[in-house]
């Protein structure tokens, strides 16, 4: 049985980890995080993921779960609306869509919760050295003891230190699109019933949702600005920079300032997306955003995490003992799907993609090998 260590605990990794173990694999996720990590946006589980998870048995979970929204607001800078819409949101598309958007810690809870009987996990712990050779990969961890696998995934992010480690820096596949992300929760302090709201004003902007049967707010704050030099991993420093903006705006800026400033699941990080000529080297791949991250402006990046883990697991399943076609497989199957959801987030700068291009891009792989 081969072995396969997975670094990343969120929803590539868990995913991947099902499919493997459903092939007759042993996988172990290693996760940074002392446990499941809380927060983030609504993510969007949309074309042939659907599919994925409705393999994987969770569709009807997924869909218990889902949001559901009546509709959305467009505020300019003053909090005065100038367009509504019953019939869509910014976040989510079409409201009558049989796409699923969720919150991302109730997918990440979901798979985890299918996975931990049968797959071994690693909290609390991250790998530091990966030493290859022809009867596998020595992995060196922060507090655990070295151990050997077979084969290694990196499915860590867009920071992924499994990239780091086996294709060098993070500066020669990282492409900046020229803004950063922030999302945090709140208490539902403006009343919203299942109602977005969205305000642009100037080079800053944030979209508000209502969750948890309305008793919270999901606040996503973008601004446009180059690379800043600031270490991603640095939280402290992330925060006083989003209060500071947030702080300047004129519609409830204080209001959402002082609940980024006290927000337990603050999360910053630049819209990037990762672009490389090859995913995998020696015994090691990437898979998610690790490998081909498309910005969650282009709202695929959950889709894309779910179908590559599918499709890996598939390639690695039909060449058992062959790692190199495996990997080169994926990589055959994946990469004109990477592409086209790739392109969605710089389609149309500013604003989201068409929903024709959004409905390609989604459903541009088969799961059929």
């Amino acid at each position: 049985m081969q072995t396969v260590l997975i670094s990343g605990g969120g929803i590539a990794g868990p995913v991947l980890a099902h499919w493997l173990r459903h092939h007759g694999f042993a996988p172990t996720v290693v996760e940074r995080a002392p446990g499941l990590r809380a927060g983030g946006q609504a993510v969007d589980i949309r074309g042939t993921a659907l599919e994925v998870v409705g393999r994987m048995g969770l569709l009807e979970r997924a869909s218990s779960v889902r949001t559901r929204m009546r509709g959305m607001s467009v505020l300019d800078a003053d909090g005065q609306e100038v367009h509504r819409s019953t019939e869509s949101t910014f976040s989510s598309g079409r409201l009558d869509s049989e796409d699923i958007e969720l919150l991302r810690e109730d997918l990440v809870r979901m798979v985890h919760e299918h996975t931990r009987t049968d797959v071994e996990y690693l909290f609390g712990d991250s790998i530091t050295a990966l030493d290859e050779d022809d009867s596998g990969v020595r992995v060196g961890f922060a507090h655990g003891p070295s151990r050997t696998f077979d084969l290694v995934v990196g499915a860590d992010g867009l920071h992924s230190t499994v990239r780091r480690l086996a294709f060098g820096p993070e500066e020669g596949f990282s492409h900046h699109l020229g803004s950063y992300l922030s999302v945090f929760g709140a208490e539902n302090f403006l009343g919203l019933e299942d109602w977005q709201m969205w305000l642009r004003d100037a080079d800053t902007g944030f979209g508000i949702m209502p969750v948890r049967d309305n008793t919270e707010l999901r606040i996503a704050f973008g601004f446009e600005s180059g690379p800043l030099a600031v270490d991603p991993r640095d939280g402290d420093a992330l925060r006083r920079l989003v209060v500071e903006r947030l702080g300047s705006m004129r519609w409830e800026g204080d209001r959402l300032a002082r609940a980024a400033r006290k927000a337990p699941d603050f999360y910053c990080d630049a819209m990037a997306q990762i672009r490389m000529d090859q995913w995998s080297r020696g015994r090691v791949t990437l898979l998610g955003d690790a490998g081909y991250c498309p910005s969650p402006l282009s709202g695929q990046g959950t889709s894309l995490a779910l179908v590559g883990a599918h499709v890996l697991a598939d390639c690695l399943a039909q060449d058992l003992g062959d790692h190199r076609a495996a990997y080169a497989r994926y990589e055959e199957r994946m990469r004109p799907f990477v592409t086209v959801n790739q392109a969605l987030a710089t389609e149309n700068p500013g604003g989201p993609a068409s929903e024709e291009s959004v409905e390609y891009a989604k459903n541009a792989i088969s799961l059929s090998s």
